[in-house]
């Protein structure tokens, strides 16, 4: 699909990180964006800074199925869908509680799909649209101490994969996201308590260049997006030799990325 003046597109986690970048990008090539997040205040101010006019969807839960339904309802019709909203808790599962596992599962899986069943029936109506689903780097190969988050991003992937085939013939198409290290807030309210293998990763991909990849991704309706692209590699080194992948890991982030040899 082509992005541009008339195209409406609507991303949830539109106040910050990726959510914002693409919001921003979106906004400069003339699209109509619906800005959805849990903040109001905040969308608010990125709809007043962003050239056009927009929608501000605030107090979108995307854990609420009924708060997407109303947001998407109240948005009208849509040509692209971002289901980006996500969080993270990074910590041992055995010590993690049970309303923090609850809370990543259900706003990065249950929000996706929330988001997705949503637009979905109006995209198919029209015969046309797309739909990207941001997972990530650990949906392909997790990380200890986020266990949990890891297992989301892999639900959101095999969801992905299996809907751009659902919906061939229909004018609807689908692409994954795998972000890297990308320089966002994600982990502003844990950066005490980080794992050492996330301290030792190399600096992070501005949010304004992921969005730009993932918007080439969608005019070029490319399956997936790998971004840095050494997250193809060492997803790619995971599918065929863990060991190895473990191996290529230690040594670019420390023994703490895969203590565990065999």
């Amino acid at each position: 699909m082509n992005i541009g003046p008339g195209t409406r597109a609507l991303v949830t986690g539109a106040s910050r990180g990726i959510g914002r970048a693409l919001a921003e990008r979106l906004a400069a090539r003339g699209a109509v964006v619906g800005l959805a997040a849990r903040t109001t205040r905040e969308v608010e101010a990125l709809a007043d800074a962003l050239p056009g006019e927009h929608v501000v969807l605030g107090d979108t839960d995307v854990s609420d199925r009924a708060s997407v339904e109303a947001a998407v309802e109240r948005f009208g019709r849509i040509d692209l869908v971002v289901a980006n909203a996500g969080i993270a808790h990074y910590e041992p599962f055995a010590e993690q509680p049970p309303e923090r596992f609850e809370a990543i599962t259900n706003v990065n899986w249950l929000g996706t799909l929330y988001t997705v069943s949503s637009a979905l029936p109006g995209l198919l109506r029209q015969g046309s649209g797309h739909i990207v689903v941001v997972s990530s780097g650990a949906g392909l190969r997790a990380f200890p101490q986020a266990a949990v988050y890891g297992a989301t991003k892999a639900a959101q992937r095999a969801f992905a994969d299996a809907l751009r085939h659902e919906l061939t013939g229909t004018g609807v198409s689908v692409t994954t996201v795998h972000p890297g290290e990308v320089a966002t807030s994600l982990h502003d309210h844990e950066r005490d308590r980080m794992p050492a293998w996330s301290r030792a990763a190399t600096r992070a991909v501005p949010a304004h260049r992921m969005a730009d990849r993932i918007l080439r991704a969608v005019e070029a309706d490319e399956r997936q997006v790998f971004h840095p692209p050494v997250v193809r590699v060492l997803g790619a080194l995971h599918g065929i030799s863990p060991a190895a992948a473990d191996a290529v890991l230690r040594r670019l982030r420390g023994a703490s990325a895969a203590p565990r040899r065999g």
